[in-house]
């Protein structure tokens, strides 16, 4: 098995991140470190380290679905000692987010030691629909949608097509529903700025079609197992 879909399915990380930690010499094999992509491991053999403390198989994996609020960060600890998510999960479980949600934007989240799992909706070849519920100030022209359902580039990134409604406005802000297939870092944002428009609040509401529902602002709750298969089989 690759080495870094090994540390994946121990629940470490994302398969890209792991590429990340493996070029920076983190991982030793048998106590030696390996730096090369496409490294393979023996997983019934092979003893893995990360950081000199041994990576352990995953014999039960876990899927919980939580409510970010804003005003929290999606990592483990914060330099600049802001909450974390999880201030709210605990610590205690080795999940990970599946993607992330910056400081100030809120809603569907989900964690995992799944790294199977985690690979196959954060992949943008996968294209996993991501339904987020936006406000923007002032009102916002058709010619605008139009842009940003075509795909816009920001600063020299290319940001692909997307669906976007608008639902209606109300004291100076348009509130719209945004769909995208990607998952750039803080890419809905960057788009509509790329048609002048400044995004004060936004909200992930669904995952394909799995959606928040009324889950409360801080809590989660476990996946139930036809949600786990529902999201197995995007």
């Amino acid at each position: 098995m690759r080495l870094n879909k090994f540390l994946a399915e121990c629940g470490v990380c994302s398969r890209r991140k792991a590429d990340e930690i493996i070029a920076q010499g983190r991982v030793t094999v048998n106590r030696k470190t390996v730096s090369e992509m496409g490294f393979d491991v023996d997983e019934k053999k092979d003893v893995v380290y990360l950081d000199g403390k041994k990576i352990v198989p995953v014999t039960h994996y876990e899927y919980i679905m939580f409510n970010k609020p804003k005003g929290c960060v999606t990592t483990v600890s914060d330099e600049k000692g802001r909450k974390t998510v999880y201030d709210f999960i605990g610590r205690e479980k080795r999940l990970v987010p599946v993607g992330r949600l910056d400081y100030d934007s809120e809603g569907l989240l989900l964690f995992t030691n799944d790294g199977e799992l985690t690979h196959k909706l954060t992949h943008p070849s996968n294209e996993i629909s991501k339904t987020y519920v936006v406000k923007i100030e002032g009102d916002i022209q058709e010619s605008d949608l139009a842009a940003l359902r075509k795909g816009v580039t920001v600063d020299g990134v290319k940001y692909s097509r997307c669906k976007v409604k608008l639902l209606g406005e109300e004291n100076g802000l348009s509130r719209l529903e945004v769909v995208i297939f990607e998952g750039k870092n803080r890419e809905i944002r960057k788009m509509f700025a790329a048609v002048e428009k400044n995004v004060v609040f936004l909200k992930r509401v669904a995952v394909g079609e799995l959606r928040l529902g009324g889950l409360s602002r801080g809590a989660f709750r476990e996946l139930n197992e036809f949600e786990v298969a529902y999201l197995k089989n995007l």
